[in-house]
């Protein structure tokens, strides 16, 4: 076995180029060196970093999320390592702090985004033969998107699947088909 090993390193080390094999390893070495080393700072500051991330999120588990989003960054950052321990606190603060204000900025999008995908209620309280009169005056392709999408219930993504178009193309026409719903029913 020992022989066989042997043989599958010096084939391995052949083809690949012992300076090539060298340069993995000393990669490898690095790395698990600043994985260590990164370790060794987020004991150090951890109690720091928690106590800012649930001061500033609004449950456990979104704190917990900061932390460790905040501490991937830090892998990848070799000048972090360099810096004295109030830079380093002071830069894990700003990537959670940063981090926060994205993740708020997407919930805003989106809720303004669904605001604009509900139905009227006139149409939410219409029967079946109104809905389809209001429906007929949309073109063909804006009134599928809305059957499918409020009475199949069917999500963006499979609606742009059967359709064979992106789900973000999906939304902008649920958008203008509402939008259209809406200046139909203000004429009447």
């Amino acid at each position: 076995m020992k022989r066989y090993l042997y043989e599958e390193q010096q084939k391995s080390e052949t083809e690949l180029g012992h300076g090539h094999l060298k340069g993995i390893v000393i990669k490898a070495k690095k790395e698990v060196s600043e994985f260590m080393n990164v370790t060794v700072l987020y004991e150090n500051l951890k109690d720091d970093l928690f106590r800012f991330a649930r001061s500033v999120s609004r449950h456990e588990q979104e704190a917990n999320d900061l932390v460790q989003i905040a501490l991937v960054k830090a892998w990848q950052e070799e000048k972090l390592l360099s810096l004295p321990v109030h830079k380093q606190r002071a830069w894990f603060y700003r990537v959670m702090k940063n981090q926060l204000i994205d993740e708020r900025r997407k919930e805003k999008r989106l809720t303004e985004w669904e605001d604009d995908l509900v139905l009227p209620a006139r149409v939410i309280a219409a029967d079946h033969l109104e809905i389809t009169e209001l429906l007929s005056q949309l073109p063909h392709e804006f009134s599928d998107i809305v059957f499918k999408r409020y009475w199949l219930g069917l999500s963006s993504k499979e609606i742009g699947t059967q359709l064979g178009l992106p789900d973000s193309t999906v939304r902008y026409k649920l958008r203008q088909a509402i939008s259209r719903l809406r200046k139909i029913l203000e004429e009447e």
